[in-house]
């Protein structure tokens, strides 16, 4: 049954993750060919945003050491799906550009000790890392979208202060990020969290135009969240089609909020996301048979029961 909430979007544009955030927490390297049909399943279902892969270097995360052949294979979807990749340095962007990707992302961390772990950088070193990045992609017409973790708890370092996950956050669209993905690394945030973070950007003059969540799931806070953004205007959010992901470097992170049970709950407030569900379900409990194991997603488990 649909019953619209006063207030919120009409409609969601859905970052899908999963082929790069989720297949890169996979303990064994999924093979080239099932990623390309992963997400060739992916925008069949209506996806139109989907981030492939991340060109780092293999010893870093070997899980996308297919990067080039991966996205190479892909190139028949451009431009009418938009295929961001992630790249650390202007050597992974050198990569990306020469296989003709147009919207890329850098990853930075709001904390101190999250930016040694996953970077081997300080915060600030890694800003510096970025910036000739960012202004070499945006000077050649790329968007650059700018990740920003352990927005709300680090598992070092304890709750982090709003003040400091905004200063990081203004730095990179200063820098010239178009848009900045608040993330719940550890999956720790709270929704009076969420609307006060969200809040604290718009006085520092970052609208909710330029703002993205970015949900995990580990207290299955994901949903409650994420309608907290939307009731504060947000109209992007990232989510992993089967709830896969979690994070490498920050061993308490589970899956992220599964894209099924966004969907469901966005179909079921009449927001447009131009996802088929059916064909989500179809494809993540493909996928699962390809990992040898069934679904974290409440959403699947129950349409996929039902058939």
């Amino acid at each position: 049954m649909v019953v619209p909430e006063p207030g919120l979007p009409t409609a969601v544009t859905i970052h899908e993750v999963g082929p790069r955030d989720g297949l890169q927490n996979e303990s064994a390297v999924v093979p080239t060919e099932v990623k390309a049909e992963f997400i060739r399943r992916l925008v069949d279902a209506g996806h139109r945003t989907v981030e492939a892969t991340s060109f780092v270097p293999a010893k870093w995360v070997p899980q996308l050491g297919d990067a080039e052949e991966l996205f190479g294979s892909l190139s028949d979807l451009l431009p009418d799906v938009d295929l961001p990749v992630l790249v650390p340095n202007e050597r992974g962007l050198d990569r990306a550009l020469a296989l003709g990707a147009r919207h890329i992302a850098v990853f930075a961390s709001a904390t101190e000790t999250f930016a040694q772990r996953n970077l081997n950088r300080s915060l600030d070193g890694a800003l510096d890392m970025f910036s000739p990045v960012v202004t070499r992609a945006t000077g050649d017409g790329v968007r650059v979208r700018g990740y920003l973790s352990m927005c709300f708890g680090d598992p070092w370092e304890g709750p982090v202060d709003v003040a400091q996950v905004v200063d990081v956050g203004v730095r990179l669209v200063e820098m010239g990020c178009w848009q900045l993905s608040l993330g719940d690394t550890i999956g720790v945030a709270t929704p009076g969290q969420v609307t006060a973070l969200i809040d604290a950007f718009g006085q520092a003059g970052v609208g909710v135009d330029k703002l993205a969540v970015h949900f995990h799931d580990t207290y299955g806070q994901a949903l409650a969240n994420t309608l907290a953004a939307l009731r504060h205007g947000v109209t992007t959010v990232d989510a992993s089609t089967g709830g896969l992901g979690g994070c490498p470097y920050a061993k308490s992170a589970t899956g992220n909020l599964a894209t099924e049970d966004l969907v469901w709950m966005l179909s079921g407030l009449g927001i447009d996301t131009g996802v088929d569900l059916g064909r989500l379900v179809a494809t993540s409990t493909w996928l699962a048979d390809h990992l040898g194991r069934p679904s974290p997603s409440r959403t699947v488990r129950a349409l996929a029961g039902e058939r």
